[in-house]
């Protein structure tokens, strides 16, 4: 549970989601031996849970497997906003992906929303789910422009909305679009429901199961750490970053960001309603009930993982938004997500490529998870029953919009060739007993870049920096407490454990005399 944080602006020492904390979690055993399935799922978040549930109601076998516990990745981290309205990001597609495949989108992620609403009200399920209108709002001349390039693309495409100067909060701004009957509810509450469906219908999950690796053929066989196999007729990767390539080039095709998110009661009230900033640095807001009281979540602070200043600079810059805002009471929660963003914007959806028929994937939702992973469950289930779906094209892994994916391949890959060098020649002048307890860095051991922290105990953990995935070299994330890599976003514990893709080996540990 998240520490009292009775004193005003005081943040929790260690990140932990609301929704984590606020519901009981199932829990699943490790598997142990070889199986048979007719779909394997590797991924217990919203997509790999969606996708399970569809198919196991249809008396299709389903095994889940997560290499942690379900649940625990960026939809446990979400802020779980139930929207299509993504940003600023229907003119830049009408532009790039041409008025069909954007409106296409729209229609993918309001399809997504109601789903998500249906089956709520379908179920019965206690999960906080309210309407909510969305709004983008701006402060700034530049954007100003630019939000009124949006309202004409809703305009284009149908979209219930509406274009306001004025704001149900007290924020500065110069204008807002509203994205109308949008929603918000706890994610975990309704995927725990879903998770219970499965079982009840025959699934079965496992926890703490790593896939590695898929032996291709007909029938493919997902290979975990333990060289156990799980033989299936469809493999499906929804496992955040793919466990499995399949010489798709994953890695030069996206890029790993995170956003941090604040928990916090506040001093004045909250009328209501998602919000989002149209420019940087974003603040995004809404609220979840709390013990019969508003929690009000400020998210924000975008970023590339492992680049740019402190992590702990987001959550206090988070902070002083909100007590401006607001008033700060009370800082119960704190925590941050990451996801990947494709060289498009929209996500990888389908066969991982055209010559794998019975490996699909789903990744790449730019931290638009509740509804593009939604839509991603319900286009998978209709790959696998052969059922008719009007998004396979646009969402297909294979697609490569010369523009703007060209300029974004270009632009990613550099900005990797420039860290993993810039890591190499780093000269680093701190050694682990300069450490204080509680503290993390970069150090030198034995002549060479290394890695540190020292435990509330003085204890010192040192790992080897060079990312097991491809060789760059980590960095301190101070406000996580892992290590960070600034070229895939692959994330480690203090222990060297991986604690996200696309790395699947541990880093080196390292003992000093």
């Amino acid at each position: 549970m998240a520490e009292d944080n009775s004193i005003k602006g005081k943040m929790p020492q260690f990140p932990e989601p609301y929704w984590r904390t606020s519901v009981e979690l199932p829990s699943f055993p490790k598997l142990t031996a070889n199986i048979e399935t007719d779909v394997a799922i590797v991924g217990g978040g919203i997509s790999g849970i969606t996708t399970a549930y569809l198919l196991a109601k249809e008396g299709i076998r389903v095994a889940l497997i997560d290499s942690s516990t379900i649940l625990n990745g960026t939809t446990g981290h979400t802020t779980a906003k139930i929207t299509a309205q993504h940003d600023i990001i229907y003119n830049e597609f009408i532009n790039h992906l041409g008025e069909e495949k954007a409106k296409l989108y729209y229609e993918a992620n309001h399809q997504a929303l109601h789903f998500i609403k249906n089956t709520v009200s379908e179920n019965k399920i206690q999960c906080e789910f309210t309407e909510e209108d969305a709004y983008i709002y701006t402060n700034s001349d530049e954007y100003l422009s630019k939000l009124n390039d949006e309202f004409a693309a809703y305009q284009r495409l149908g979209i219930e909305s509406e274009y306001v100067d004025t704001l149900p909060l007290s924020l500065p701004m110069k204008a807002a679009i509203i994205m109308k009957k949008q929603a918000q509810f706890h994610p975990l509450a309704y995927l725990t429901h879903l998770v219970q469906e499965i079982i009840n219908a025959g699934g079965t999950i496992y926890e703490n199961t790593t896939a590695t690796d898929i032996e291709e053929g007909t029938p493919p066989i997902i290979v975990t750490r333990d060289r156990h196999k799980i033989t299936c007729k469809y493999a499906v990767s929804c496992s955040h970053f793919p466990f499995y390539d399949g010489l798709s080039m994953y890695f030069a095709r996206m890029y790993a960001d995170r956003s941090y998110v604040l928990g916090i009661k506040t001093e004045k009230d909250y009328p209501g309603g998602m919000y989002l900033s149209a420019e940087n640095p974003k603040r995004s807001l809404r609220y979840t009930s709390m013990n019969g009281e508003k929690l009000i979540l400020v998210g924000g602070e975008s970023h590339k993982t492992g680049q740019g200043i402190c992590t702990i600079k987001h959550y206090e810059a988070l902070e002083a938004f909100a007590e401006e805002t607001f008033g700060i009471k009370e800082i119960p929660y704190r925590w941050s997500a990451q996801d990947l963003v494709t060289l498009d914007k929209v996500p990888y959806v389908g066969h991982i490529t055209s010559g794998h028929p019975n490996i699909l994937v789903a990744t790449g939702y730019r931290k638009w998870g509740m509804t593009n992973g939604t839509a991603a469950a319900l286009l998978l289930h209709d790959i696998i029953t052969e059922t008719e779906n009007p998004y396979h094209e646009l969402y297909t892994p294979s697609r490569f919009n010369a523009d703007p994916s060209v300029k974004n391949f270009i632009t990613q890959n550099a900005d990797v060739a420039k860290h993993l060098i810039s890591g190499k020649l780093e000269f680093v002048s701190v050694r682990p007993e300069d450490l204080a307890n509680g503290e993390g860095s970069v150090v030198t051991v034995n002549g060479k870049r290394a890695g540190a922290y020292k435990d509330d105990e003085g204890n010192l953990h040192i790992v080897d920096t060079t990312c097991t995935h491809m060789g760059c070299e980590l960095e301190w994330n101070h406000g996580e407490r892992t290590w960070d890599c600034p070229c895939h976003g692959s994330r480690f514990s203090i222990h060297g454990n991986v604690v996200e893709g696309p790395a699947e080996k541990p880093l080196q540990r390292i003992k000093t005399e």
